[in-house]
């Protein structure tokens, strides 16, 4: 049949399984943009109010459905605006498909109204860029970024098409989408054998839980492991879920936020399993006082990670979830009671802990757990209110914790609620942020009015930019230079203001009634949290030191 290149788009969308695109228009999309009007029964179109919030939609959508997030902008600063978001997307390992439109092929490289080479500059930040100014190369371009986009590590895409070829016309075939095969060319007999083997011989073995565990659906395998070998299992802020939050096995997260066990354990093990994570300075401080004491096993997908930042002893490449399948099979059950009893130990004396006397960060995080039973998906923006989130939720199943990991966005976690609730309409959507990341994206709650997206806005308002203050606090002299906000802003008065409900807490006893009344709202809120300024996060190693430096106040008292 032939169809234009605009309604090319479409077709290819529909292919894919594409039900739900996040974007905004504008002059060279407009021919996309008429193509989704006329099939807005098949395909939703969620309008948010700066491209940036549809990128964060869109990645928010991916990581709690797994499958590809797609999102639209117009070119220049449409398509520059969706910068952010898919360089987030690319440090996190989240598929999405970023389309936008450029000038007409005439207009190329004369510097024409709203012309950027957006391939160009997206290309260190996708996994494939490109940019059609052929109609005849449309349909196979948007099924090779889809594809992409999903195989293998999964990592966004960027298809820029211009104005002309959305209006030209050729033949269109449809084509079902070939099923892509997870990565098990890689995965070598000698390698599992040699994993098998030191797993075998370990008596203090610890496993380390990334992302990618949760890119593959290896939660079931995670747990096997740990439970067939002993092993207490620790997780980085990216594969939070693989392994429930409540297990007895479970000793927190590793790294500069990580509890005192799980870095004590890391610094003590024998044998470290890390399974689908990239040893990030965040979770390793100093690599060389990393894991000293431990053999290293590195599973992960993707071969480029293999004695990247921390130097293994036995690495086994390909799909985590296949690589585990064929593991379990060569691993004998083994009990290391002394090793599990001394780790219990230590959380006793060393748990997490904060001031009950007033409202907290970590409080209201345990009240709203307590609430939500822990079934709630959890994005959050970037800082302390972050590490709080990671720490005191327990998260029972993998893709309920959205954040930003890599690339640290503040501005991530409204859109990216939009973008669950928009996949989950019947589950409870919660954004945790500061008053310093709000300010950023808060112009969302108007797309989540509009587009009656219940999500909970929780803002943790300490007046000051937390995260920052802490370390000026710390290692700066407490010269808090451009860290405080105490503009009198009323976050309730701003939210109604926007059509959504606006909450505050003040105090303790307004936690328990202003979180029920929220979830309970069927609309968008909005809560002002008030917290105090020099609340911090604890346990903290100092960058650069090792893990099992990590001090609390305890310490700083001494």
């Amino acid at each position: 049949m032939i169809l234009s290149g605009s309604e090319i788009v479409i077709e290819c969308l529909k292919e894919q399984g594409v039900d739900t695109v996040f974007g905004y228009p504008g002059g060279t999309i407009l021919n996309i943009y008429d193509e989704l009007y006329k099939h807005s029964h098949e395909i939703r179109h969620i309008l948010t109010s700066h491209e940036q919030g549809a990128a964060h939609a869109a990645d928010g959508y991916a990581r709690a459905t797994g499958k590809v997030g797609v999102c639209m902008a117009t070119s220049g600063p449409g398509a520059t605006n969706l910068v952010t978001g898919i360089a987030t997307a690319y440090m996190d390992s989240v598929p999405l498909v970023a389309f936008t439109c450029n000038v007409g092929v005439n207009l190329l490289g004369r510097d024409s109204f709203q012309e950027v080479d957006i391939t160009g500059i997206t290309m260190p930040i996708t996994k494939y860029s490109c940019l059609v100014k052929d109609v005849k190369n449309l349909a196979p371009t948007i099924r090779r970024a889809f594809r992409i986009a999903k195989s293998g590590r999964p990592g966004p895409v960027l298809v820029d098409i211009t104005k002309d070829v959305t209006a030209a016309k050729c033949d269109y075939t449809p084509v079902v989408p070939e099923e892509i095969p997870r990565k098990i060319e890689s995965i070598r007999y000698k390698d599992l054998e040699e994993a098998a083997a030191l797993i075998a011989k370990a008596k203090r073995p610890m496993i380390f839980v990334g992302g990618g565990a949760v890119a593959s659906g290896a939660a079931e395998q995670v747990r096997e492991l740990a439970r067939r070998i002993d092993a207490p299992v620790a997780d980085t802020l990216m594969g939070k879920g693989v392994f429930p939050g409540t297990d007895p096995l479970y000793m927190g997260m590793l790294g500069m936020h990580g509890t005192k066990t799980a870095n004590n354990a890391a610094a003590n093990c024998d044998l470290l399993i890390a399974l689908g994570c990239r040893f990030s300075d965040r979770d390793t401080g100093n690599t060389k006082a990393f894991a000293h004491q431990a053999k290293i096993i590195h599973m992960d997908i993707d071969e480029a990670e293999i004695d990247k930042n921390v130097i293994c002893d036995c690495s086994v490449v390909g799909d985590l979830k296949e690589s585990l399948i064929r593991l379990l099979q060569k691993v004998q059950p083994a009990k290391h009671e002394e090793w599990i009893k001394r780790m219990e130990t230590y959380r006793s004396e060393h748990p997490l802990k904060y001031d009950h006397s007033v409202v907290t960060g970590p409080y209201v995080i345990e009240e709203l757990y307590k609430l939500t039973k822990g079934d709630a998906i959890i994005t959050t923006d970037v800082g302390q209110h972050q590490m709080w989130t990671a720490q005191y939720y327990k998260y029972k199943e993998p893709r309920q914790l959205l954040t930003s990991g890599g690339l640290g966005t503040m501005g991530y976690g409204l859109g990216a609620a939009m973008g669950a609730k928009a996949a989950f309409p019947d589950r409870t959507v919660v954004n945790i942020g500061g008053d310093g990341c709000f300010r950023m994206n808060l112009v969302e709650v108007i797309s989540a009015v509009r587009n009656k997206i219940n999500v909970i806005e929780i803002v943790m308002n300490n007046e000051v930019l937390g995260m920052v203050r802490q370390w000026q606090h710390l290692f700066y002299g407490e010269r808090y230079s451009n860290t405080i906000l105490d503009d009198g802003i009323d976050y309730v008065k701003i939210a109604e203001g926007m059509g959504a409900l606006g909450l505050r807490i003040t105090k303790l006893e307004d936690v328990d009634e202003v979180l029920k009344t929220a979830i309970n709202a069927g609309r968008p809120v909005v809560i002002d949290c008030q917290i105090g300024k020099d609340d911090m996060v604890f346990p903290m190693a100092p960058a650069g030191k090792a893990i099992e430096k990590a001090f609390d106040q305890d310490d700083i008292k001494l």
